[in-house]
This record gives structure tokens, sequence and C-alpha cells, in this order.
């Protein structure tokens, strides 16, 4: 429960981190990652609703750019569910790592800056929302830092980021777990039964998710704008390096 509020305030309020913090500490509980990645996203679809209706009253939502980005994302993290219930998922971290580390600079060079920059444009949801979905499916909790940092990172306001990721997460975790859950169905997925064996720890994040969700809205419009990105880009590049460090064996 204590990990399931904390990794929810986090993402909540910076659009990242919820699958990351709680896939990680799973798996040192012992739970296998594909496991762990199916447990997140059902305890996210749970959570992200009510993160998402946390920005929606706050206003946080760019709802043109919500619609392509949460259809993409629901694909990419279908297609995502159905290859870490077949391959090792570790041959693509190192792409997720790279990218996650130049992205968090990106950030907090845009943060130094004081010149302003045309935001993404909508065209580019689609494609994002893929590769957000496809690597949130795969390592456990990609989504947040994928999408939230290339819009932040591309100049996109930060809470309409945030609040506008959070909100398709909803989608995407829903599309996600339904992927999990057909392969558990269709015996696609040999090692399903590690699900069974840690239904107290899911339980605990969902709860202390759901006590950390409505506090989203709030904070992420409260949040000055300047110390949103410098927080925003910290945050990947802590991602990136607690991710490169357990990719190296050196946690």
């Amino acid at each position: 429960m204590l990990v399931g509020f904390a990794a929810q305030a986090v993402d909540g309020a910076l659009g990242m981190a919820y699958g990351v913090i709680s896939s990680t500490v799973l798996i040192s509980f012992g739970v296998p990652p594909a496991a762990a990645s199916a447990s997140v996203h059902a305890a996210e679809v749970f959570t992200t609703a009510a993160s998402a209706s946390s920005h929606i009253a706050h206003k946080n939502v760019d709802w043109r750019f919500l619609l392509p980005l949460a259809l993409a994302g629901m694909t990419g993290g279908a297609l995502g569910a159905y290859v870490l219930t077949s391959v090792d998922g570790d041959d693509i971290k190192p792409f997720v790592v790279g990218y996650l580390a130049i992205m968090g600079a990106l950030i907090l060079y845009r943060a130094l800056r004081t010149r302003e920059i045309r935001p993404i444009g909508r065209r580019w949801a689609a494609p994002l929302g893929v590769v957000g979905g496809f690597c949130d499916a795969v390592g456990g909790g990609g989504w947040g830092p994928t999408v939230t940092s290339t819009l932040v990172g591309a100049g996109k306001a930060p809470r309409l980021a945030i609040g506008t990721v959070n909100t398709a997460e909803f989608f995407v975790a829903s599309a996600i777990s339904a992927a999990f859950l057909t392969a558990l169905v269709t015996g696609h997925w040999e090692e399903a039964g590690a699900l069974r064996d840690h239904g107290t720890a899911v339980g605990g994040l969902i709860v202390g998710g759901l006590l950390a969700a409505p506090l989203a809205g709030w904070v992420t419009k409260i949040f000055p704008v300047k110390a949103l990105t410098w927080t925003v880009g910290l945050v990947v590049i802590l991602l990136a390096s607690h991710q490169a460090a357990l990719l190296f064996g050196l946690l």
C-alpha cells in the first residue's frame, strides 16, 4: 500500500514512474517480470481512472491530442504484452534506457532556456503512442517516462503533457491488461500462475494508488511551470540511471 501510494503520488503529479517503481518492488519480492508487468497494469486500470478524473476536473487535458495518443498507445501496449509473454524483453531495454537518458537531458536543456519553442504537433501523437505503449508493456512501466518526457522535451506545456498522458494511460493500461488476460486464457503464457501467488501485493498497489490518485490534477495545476519542467527532467534521468544500473548488474 505504501509503495502504491508513493508511486501514484509521483506518477499523478509528474506523469511517470508508477509502473517503474511498482514493477521494481514486485520483482524484488520474487515476482517474474511478465507477471510483475501484468500485475502493475491490472492495478493501473483502477489508479489511472482516478488520476484521469482528477486531471480532467482541473483542466489539465489536451483533448485533441488525447484520442490519437490513447488509440496508438493501446495498439503498442497490446503488441508489447504479446512480445513480453513470448520472448525475453531484456533485449530491447538498452534502447529504452538510452532514449530516456537523451530525453531527460533535453528536458533539462529546455528548462535552462528562456526562449519559447513551438510544441510538438498532433501528427506525432500516434507514433509516440505506439512506442510508449510498447515500452510500457515490455518494461512494466514506460508509458510516462517515454511519452511525458518526449512531449515536455518537445515544448508542450508540462501541465497539459502530464494531464493528457495520465488520462491516456487509463486506456493503455486497460488494453495491456486485456492482452495479458488473453494470453493467460489461451494458454499462450506459460508462467501466468505466478500471478495467483502475489495477489496481496497487487491489492496493496491498487489501494495505495487509489488513495493518492485524486491529488494528481491539483498538484500538477499549482506547480510552477519551470519547477515542473526541472522535476520531470531530473526524474527521467534518475529512472534511466536506475534502469542502466539494473541492466549492467550494479544493483
